[in-house]
């Protein structure tokens, strides 16, 4: 694949690895890529200006507050101008930053108002890494569609051993070059519908009933099969989760809606039932909010169940897709009440996860999955919810495959 004539922005920030970035210019131009830079202060205590000025040809922006760049809008511009983003090195700071949304300095703001792809090469002290404040916000850009490669494992500057190596330049040009020139995936020219988060039944126009679905892993499914090259809609209930680059995304409510919503999405290929959805619906709610009168006894509330919808698609007939996969959420008995559920609802494949309060899976970054199949258990470790969909994602693209021949 060539990407000559492209251009790449290069953020350069603070870590001993940042002398790596001088050979990625150089290699990058060897290829016939323009590279724009940005120096932050960190940065520019491993490595000067006039040395990547040097080598990309062009000025090295460092100065939110430039006079001269300022009048052009400059942190706007350089992104505009750019085919892709590089963050390399990328500091447990400068992701923290990213994750958050701040904006204090020229590359902090440029990666907020970027309207291009964003490539992050991570590099840092193994525990700065491994800390829960740093992977959190690792997921959380993932999730967002940035794109990662890195870090390696071996020595580190500090003299510790362990992940945090900066991906070495032959692969970071390698993931630049899959970024700018995607390879057809594996699960290009499939159709997914996932369904995500919980559902929102109401008891009148101010309650409802609901779970503690945080829909983080639905929505990080969805965007791990559209990545792998399948076109996605997503069908999402009530969540404060960004919308999964890449993806359709169709908001609903009740379940009611939801099941409306998938009917309108198939035919499919693969269906992803990973949403929470309430199990039952008010009959009786309530056009206007329901008064508490003193004295009196508090009202009755009817309900009935919901439609399930993992059953619904899996007897959909000519439409039904050709893999569906439905999550337990057990408390419980895991395994034995997944496999149950897989035979009772029909469908190929149950993703079964603990969800009691212990667990922190609810509303959590992490998973323990077990995937239960006709043909057993098969049980995974703890897993960031996004590396859990990237797993689950190629699996589902070897079953598809399988199902192909």
């Amino acid at each position: 694949m060539s990407i000559a004539g492209r251009r790449i922005l290069l953020v350069i920030s603070g870590g001993v690895a940042a002398y790596k970035s001088l050979e990625l210019i150089r290699r990058l131009q060897d290829k016939g890529v323009s590279v724009g830079a940005v120096l932050t202060k960190g940065g520019a205590q491993f490595i000067t200006p006039l040395a990547v000025s040097a080598l990309s040809g062009e000025k090295v922006h460092d100065d939110l507050f430039s006079l001269t760049d300022d009048a052009g809008m400059s942190h706007i511009q350089l992104t505009r101008e750019a085919d892709l983003v590089v963050v390399a090195p990328a500091s447990a700071d400068l992701l923290a930053k990213m994750a958050a949304g701040l904006a204090d300095d020229l590359a902090s703001t440029l990666l907020l108002a970027s309207d291009k792809p964003i490539l992050v090469a991570p590099t840092m002290n193994v525990f700065m890494w491994r800390h829960p404040a740093t992977q959190a916000n690792i997921a959380t850009l993932r999730s967002r569609g940035v794109l990662q490669v890195g870090p390696a494992a071996g020595d580190l500057a500090c003299g510790e051993i362990g992940d945090g190596r900066m991906a070495e330049v032959p692969d970071i040009i390698a993931a630049i070059e899959e970024a700018l020139c995607p390879a057809a995936g594996p699960l290009s020219g499939k159709k997914a519908v996932v369904t995500s988060g919980p559902t929102h039944e109401p008891i009148d126009p101010v309650r409802f009933i609901a779970n503690r679905s945080s829909g983080k892993q639905g929505h990080a499914i969805a965007a791990a099969l559209a990545a792998l090259g399948a076109k996605v809609t997503l069908i999402s209930g009530p969540v404060v989760l960004p919308d999964p680059k890449g993806v359709n995304v169709v908001k609903v409510e009740t379940a009611v809606q939801m099941l409306e919503a998938c009917g309108r999405a198939l035919p499919a290929d693969i269906a992803v039932c990973a949403a929470a959805v309430a199990d039952w619906q008010v009959v009786n709610a309530a056009a206007e909010k329901r008064k508490k009168e003193a004295g009196a006894p508090p009202p009755t509330i009817e309900l009935a169940a919901n439609p399930d919808i993992l059953a619904a698609l899996s007897a959909a007939g000519p439409q039904r897709p050709a893999l569906v996969v439905g999550f337990a959420a057990e408390t419980e008995k895991l395994i034995e009440h997944a496999a149950a559920k897989r035979a009772r609802k029909g469908c190929d494949l149950i993703v079964a996860n603990d969800v009691s309060p212990s667990s922190g899976t609810f509303g959590g970054d992490a998973n323990a999955v077990h995937l239960i199949s006709a043909q057993g258990a098969e049980s995974w470790p703890r897993l960031p919810k996004d590396e859990v969909a990237r797993r689950l994602a190629a699996h589902i693209a070897t079953l598809i495959s399988a199902k192909d021949k």
